[in-house]
């Protein structure tokens, strides 16, 4: 009978070996947990132009795991909410015909979350659990970032006292670091950096429990995933090193060069587990011939496994986080055949996808806010864009950075 994996070895301590082919149950379930807290960043984002509140999340903290259904959601509480400026070169304003845009060349908007397991759960576990999740890309200024595939030097992360004893300073895709690090003055939700802003709330957190064991998790999709990746490996540069970190991602592009790869695998604490659907294309972007390299520990599955879904040949059906996750829960290698060892709702497939074959009666993309929002105002029979509930009501993020090294 083999010995159950402990809480360490789940967050890659000895690299998943032995965790991969047959996939373990806790591992299995561990990965579908931080790919539920990645859909919910797209479930709750509020991307439509006319809301007062478009770019924020449509779900308070309080109400956010509640809302967006997920599983045991009572088990978890957010505690801070991350946003990240996306910022355009003129040129790419003007290609957009973004001009109109009250910062023409920068927009703000929420990108994630940092989550932490309750009280009655963390002394059940015997540990506190950390979680930070990242959206992948839906704004159009996200989109030009995407594209600034170049590389550039990550110097403004590396901690100080250590950047000199390196000849070379590691390089990662431009695009990624300036979503990271780019700060608004002008934003309504907080004028820090992305980078900024989780460095102080992991500290904060890590000072509030610093007398229970701790973890930390870090997961995104897509975009959502390099910024995983980033933060992770800045966390830990910066002086997390008695801490676990692990960055559990999903379709991630490539990130940063060798020197990067190198920099990252030299912590013995921080350990990266990517996975990825054999058809995605999303993984092999920016290209190896620019100089970008894979990163940490791959799980790669198949979605053609899946009895249950059709033969896309649509790019985005490859990506889809929701199809991933429903592979990941049938999935037993690739000479195995798919069956489900986790309960998954095979509905969810089609939150925004029509994938999941016909006979199903499922339909497509039905993950919508009700009525578009509109509501009957009894008072007079008019139609009316409804507010949010106050306890989902947008207010602006405070941060401590007294203890930030």
């Amino acid at each position: 009978m083999a010995t159950e994996a402990t809480w360490e070895e789940l967050l890659g301590s000895k690299n998943w070996e032995g965790l991969l082919d047959p996939l373990n149950l806790s591992l299995r379930k561990l990965i579908l947990r931080c790919g539920n807290f990645c859909q919910g960043t797209y479930d709750a984002f509020d991307n439509d132009e006319i809301s007062k509140y478009a770019g924020s999340s449509r779900y308070g903290k309080k109400s956010f795991f509640r809302k967006v259904k997920l599983e045991s959601a009572s088990d978890y509480q957010v505690q801070a909410f991350l946003y990240a400026t996306a910022k355009v070169s003129f040129a790419q304003a003007i290609f957009m015909h973004s001009m109109s845009h009250d910062s023409w060349d920068q927009e703000s908007n929420w990108i994630g979350y940092i989550a932490v397991t309750t009280d009655e759960v963390s002394k059940a576990l015997g540990r506190r659990e950390i979680y930070v999740a990242w959206r992948g890309t839906i704004r159009n200024y996200e989109w030009m970032n995407d594209l600034y595939d170049g590389l550039e030097s990550i110097e403004e992360l590396l901690h100080p006292e250590i950047v000199g004893i390196h000849r070379k300073v590691p390089k990662v895709m431009a695009g990624w670091l300036k979503l990271y690090v780019t700060s608004n003055p002008d934003s309504p939700f907080t004028k820090f950096s992305a980078r900024t802003q989780v460095r102080a709330k992991i500290q904060e957190l890590i000072d509030l429990y610093k007398d229970e064991k701790l973890s930390i998790v870090v997961t995104g999709h897509s975009l959502g995933a390099s910024l995983a990746t980033l933060s992770a490996f800045d966390l830990v540069e910066n002086g997390i090193r008695d801490v676990p970190v692990a960055a559990v991602v999903f379709c991630s592009p490539h990130v940063g060069e060798e020197d990067f790869v190198d920099r990252v695998s030299k912590y013995p604490n921080l350990k990266v587990l990517h996975i990825k659907n054999k058809q995605d294309l999303v993984p092999a972007y920016p290209l190896e011939i620019l100089g970008f390299r894979n990163l940490g520990t791959t799980l790669e599955i198949d979605n053609a496994k899946s009895p249950n879904l059709k033969l896309s040949t649509n790019f985005f059906d490859w990506h889809n986080l929701e199809a991933l996750l429903h592979t990941v829960a049938g999935w037993n290698g690739e000479e195995q055949a798919f069956e489900l060892k986790v309960k998954r709702s095979l509905a969810l497939v089609n939150k925004s996808s029509g994938i999941i074959k016909d006979e199903y009666l499922i339909p497509s993309s039905w993950w919508m806010v009700e009525n578009k929002g509109m509501i009957l105002d009894e008072s007079n029979g008019e139609w009316i864009l409804a507010p949010p509930d106050a306890e989902d009501l947008p207010e602006p993020e405070s941060f401590s950075f007294e203890k930030l090294p």
